[in-house]
């Protein structure tokens, strides 16, 4: 079976087992762990405060390890670990983050920075030989794309794939600079932007796997390892389970068929659900909200007055 000919899709649904009965959703973050500086909470308690929460609230999740972000160092080494004696998942998210649709990355450079991250992730509690492109984006010729999906299937490496992007970290860089503007900054509007900008994201990306595969997926959440997360997270899955969606484990959910196609179209980031209409020929009708980084609610805190305007 060709997984890559998505024009034999709804042929090929027929055969995809539906064995979770609700709506579900795993939570993954990546860009972790941080060791940069933001108001209110150090780099510590930062990622303390993520696992607190998840503890909290029994659930596991996936940390996608950005190693210069602070993995080279023992000290963001130690809160790396941290995640996986916590039962959580690590997997590989490079180096520095680069950018695979960048004319001026290479695959072998792209491939070096997986390599070079693995080597030091690989001993820790928890790793799994999981990959997670870089802006979501998986090359910007046919050449790259190819080149990246030997070199995972050679390696033993998955395709971490996101269906529910969302662009959390746009409102956490409008949080962070309007607490260093104002140290006592009121949360509560970047709190209800949050909230706001995770449900409509939810509700667009289970509406589309429904219009596209038939039925709901357990669709894999990205988020990252930064300040409106360590603030928030109770918030976003106590979202979650108002709407009624179970959360589950990321080995379940990447277990799910969706998750093992491989759309033909090289195309910009984003959800694989979108990659997948993309290569169908279809243009969902909420594209622009799904692709504008948030624009919306950073609109909305402007006009309460909490963002200057540009």
């Amino acid at each position: 079976m060709n997984r890559t000919v998505l024009a034999a899709l709804p042929a090929l649904l027929l055969l995809a087992p539906s064995c979770l009965l609700a709506q579900a959703v795993a939570f993954t973050f990546d860009d972790g762990p941080h060791l940069r500086e933001t108001p209110l909470l150090t780099p510590s308690q930062r990622n303390r405060a993520l696992l607190e929460t998840l503890a909290r609230n029994g659930v596991r999740a996936a940390l996608f390890v950005t190693l210069g972000n602070g993995a080279d160092r023992p000290e963001g080494l130690r809160l790396a670990r941290d995640w996986g004696e916590a039962g959580h998942v690590l997997g590989n998210h490079t180096v520095s983050h680069l950018d695979l649709n960048a004319q001026t990355t290479t695959l072998a450079r792209y491939r070096a920075e997986i390599l070079a991250c693995e080597a030091v992730i690989c001993s820790l509690p928890g790793f799994r030989p999981w990959f997670r492109f870089t802006f979501l984006r998986e090359g910007n010729t046919e050449e790259k794309r190819d080149g990246m999906r030997t070199f995972l299937r050679e390696r033993g490496m998955r395709n971490a794939h996101v269906t529910l992007d969302t662009s959390d970290w746009r409102l956490n860089e409008a949080l962070e600079k309007a607490l260093k503007a104002s140290p006592r900054a009121d949360l509560a509007p970047f709190r209800q932007a949050y909230r706001d900008h995770l449900r409509q994201r939810a509700e667009a990306y289970r509406d589309l796997s429904r219009r596209l595969l038939g039925r709901d997926i357990p669709q894999i959440l990205l988020l990252h390892h930064n300040l409106i997360n360590a603030l928030f997270l109770e918030d976003a899955i106590g979202l979650f389970q108002e709407m009624g969606w179970e959360i589950v484990d990321p080995e379940i959910a990447l277990g799910d068929f969706v998750y093992t196609l491989e759309p033909q179209r090289p195309a910009p980031g984003q959800s694989l659900l979108l990659s997948i209409a993309r290569s169908l020929g279809h243009r969902p009708k909420e594209w622009e909200r799904l692709v504008d980084d948030g624009d919306a609610e950073i609109e909305w805190l402007r006009k309460r007055g909490v963002l200057a305007p540009e």
